[in-house]
């Protein structure tokens, strides 16, 4: 990937009279009457502050951002539409919300940039000789089909709109691990290792910590699975004796649900080996703890940011949502969130907002030019390091399963419950 010397606009607006208005200065909604509120529902990964900041100066309109762990917000948004105006997750939360009629379909007419967006939203390969990857990647739950279900043919209505993604593993602080690891390739199956025992954590979430558990069992060969992408009844009974076994042996010390729990973790060493997701791993980093996020031999669990738009928003509501979904992919949140670990869907259009350095590290895998900061400010990539899994390309070409909702998915909530309070 080239980085692009066309230099992107920060933002367009709406057509008509508040079109006219802008040119004389004006943001769009804040013309006349009292500016838009859109109520937005997710996680910490992208509901940060200086990005909500930065959409309303843009955008001429308020945001309320309602962060909380994946579970609860799932729960909510399935439960409560009126509750938000766009929820902010992953892919594996749609068909739940699909189901319970908690969000409307997006008309891709009023996506802007919907022609840039890249193959690996659209079709669930960055390139064709990707693997694919077990479960449901993104595109097969992306469009609107004709009888009401979610499917991969194109009908100019989708689900969600594509937006921020990455590849997740675990990340392990490489001065307090066992050393005979590191003499070892990555695997998943360092999770489950005895030589880390009482000091591994999980992420507390039956749709994605699952994967991990279900990843590390198979490679420390406890369990196999015929799809994992879509474990069966019997396959679950077998994963879930091997954790609650060493869960009462106190080999986990702990469950986190969300991205600042998760750095809490690591950083009072309370565990050496968790879950992760990439700003815990950066914001460590830039706090000089030497967490390696790790590229497993048998592949990443891959996720797909998704913004949805509530079944309940109406009018003028809804109007500003769509300009904040489209503000997500013009140029500068792209850049922004690259630099915690995150690619977003068109990331041409980003790379005008980051340097040459960065986009090399981030996107294209190569060695760090110089140091680079997080999103906090703090340096988070030393001069010299190079990403692990490498670039943005090679990275999702080998993607082993989805974060999914599976057919056992009502099944698996129950043996994860039974699992966390064993």
């Amino acid at each position: 990937m080239k980085k692009s010397a066309a230099s992107a606009p920060r933002r367009r607006f709406l057509k008509g009279a508040a079109a006219g208005a802008i040119c004389a200065g004006v943001a769009p909604f804040s013309i006349g009457r009292e500016k838009p509120l859109v109520r937005v529902m997710g996680t910490h990964v992208t509901l940060q502050e200086e990005l909500r900041q930065r959409a309303m100066s843009d955008l001429g309109i308020r945001l309320q951002f309602e962060p909380n762990g994946s579970a609860a917000v799932l729960q909510k948004a399935a439960m409560n539409p009126d509750s938000f105006d766009l929820y902010e997750q992953w892919s594996n939360s749609i068909n739940l919300l699909w189901r319970a009629h908690a969000i409307a379909p997006i008309e891709v007419k009023r996506l802007r940039y919907w022609d840039e967006i890249n193959s690996l939203s659209k079709t669930g390969k960055i390139t064709p000789q990707a693997r694919l990857g077990a479960g449901d990647a993104p595109h097969k739950i992306l469009n609107i089909q004709a009888d009401n279900s979610l499917g991969a043919d194109p009908t100019g209505h989708i689900s969600f709109l594509p937006y921020v993604h990455n590849v997740d593993s675990f990340g392990y602080n490489q001065s307090a691990i066992d050393p005979s690891l590191l003499n070892e390739k990555e695997s998943w199956g360092w999770l489950l290792d005895s030589r880390s025992s009482g000091r591994v954590a999980i992420v507390n979430d039956p749709t994605i910590g699952l994967f991990d558990l279900a990843l590390a069992a198979q490679a420390k060969g406890f369990v196999e699975f015929a799809d994992i992408g879509a474990i069966t009844r019997a396959e679950m009974d077998a994963l879930f004796a091997v954790l609650i076994e060493l869960k009462q042996l106190q080999h986990f010390t702990g469950f986190w649900t969300s991205v600042p729990e998760s750095v809490q973790f690591m950083r009072n060493r309370r565990a050496i080996i968790e879950s992760m997701f990439s700003p815990a791993v950066s914001a460590l980093n830039g706090e000089d703890i030497p967490v390696r996020f790790a590229a497993p031999e048998e592949g990443y669990r891959g996720w797909h940011g998704v913004m949805c738009l509530s079944s309940r928003t109406q009018g003028r509501v809804k109007d500003a949502a769509y300009e904040y979904m489209n503000w997500w992919l013009s140029g500068w949140p792209g850049a922004y969130i690259a630099r915690q670990g995150y690619y977003i869907s068109n990331p041409q259009r980003s790379a005008t907002y980051l340097t040459e350095a960065e986009w090399n590290y981030w996107y294209n895998g190569m060695p760090a030019a110089e140091p680079l900061k997080g999103t906090d400010g703090k340096i988070s990539v030393k001069q010299g390091e190079q990403r692990t899994g490498g670039s943005y390309e090679s990275r999702f070409n080998n993607v082993a399963v989805w974060n999914t909702v599976m057919p056992t998915y009502e099944y698996s909530l129950q043996k994860w419950y039974e699992f966390i309070t064993s």
